[in-house]
């Protein structure tokens, strides 16, 4: 039986990329704050649990991604769209007796381990990040990841809801690693550690599916990276838990020899 997913947020770039992916294989239904032309969507706020709750009747699984997205986003704004908000999804998910649920967590909300480190870490790959290091956000919106990363388990322990967090690394709008693409110059974070967190879209639709998959799975943690050369966060969890088996990769020594 084809399984039925609702992607919140999915008119950015993730989430159009990953609707797009997920449409042969699965039932994609859409949640998001504005219109997506030429798609059938539920437009509301993402603390809207009324609309969120019928949004996820007959659903099986849930795609969270709807949140700022920048390492830069006020207090103000992460507390209603990415704490708040991602709370609405939970509770939702369990009122309407969806199975699961895939929190797009991030790399920022570990990201203070690997700023220690850089710009070494990015030319080395050391020390080796994994699932199961305490969280060190590097800011308010990496706070708000790591708070869904913590209510997600306590909905899988404590409420019956399958959650599996996957902290997602660069996806790049022309889906080249950051190298070939141009950087703003105001962007937060360099040229070479975004390429170290580059992944394709088509390794994140790839890890997204093996997830929709993993039903033995209460509550997990995955890092989605490509299969960078070096990259400093784990991929080893993924291959052995979920069958991840990114297809692409990043060189972040040509980052250095160009910079």
């Amino acid at each position: 039986m084809t399984k039925t997913v609702l992607i919140t947020g999915a008119g950015g770039l993730i989430g159009t990329a990953l609707r797009q992916a997920l449409e042969p294989g699965y039932a994609i239904r859409c949640f998001s704050k504005h219109e997506i032309p030429d798609v059938d969507t539920v437009v509301a706020d993402i603390n809207d649990m009324e609309a969120l709750v019928a949004a996820c009747e007959g659903v099986d699984s849930i795609i969270h991604l709807a949140a700022n997205g920048s390492p830069r986003a006020s207090w103000e704004s992460v507390l209603h769209n990415n704490i708040s908000g991602t709370y609405t999804v939970y509770e939702a998910a369990t009122r309407a007796g969806v199975k699961q649920v895939i929190f797009a967590s991030s790399n920022h909300a570990v990201g203070n381990y690997d700023l220690e480190h850089a710009p070494d870490i990015y030319r080395s790959g050391q020390p080796v990040i994994d699932h199961l290091i305490p969280v060190r956000p590097d800011s308010y919106y990496g706070v708000s990841k790591s708070f869904g990363e913590s209510l997600g388990r306590y909905y899988a322990e404590c409420k019956n809801l399958r959650v599996i967090c996957l902290r997602i690394g660069s996806v790049t709008r022309q889906d080249m690693p950051p190298r070939q693409v141009p950087i703003p110059h105001h962007y937060p974070e360099s040229p070479e550690r975004l390429a170290a967190l580059w992944i394709s879209q088509r390794d994140l639709a790839q890890l997204v599916e093996k997830s929709l998959e993993a039903e033995q799975i209460t509550f997990d943690i995955f890092y989605g990276v490509s299969n960078n050369t070096p990259h400093y966060y784990d991929l080893d969890h993924a291959r052995a838990v979920l069958g991840y088996q990114p297809q692409d990769g990043a060189d972040v020594h040509d980052v250095f020899a160009s910079s």
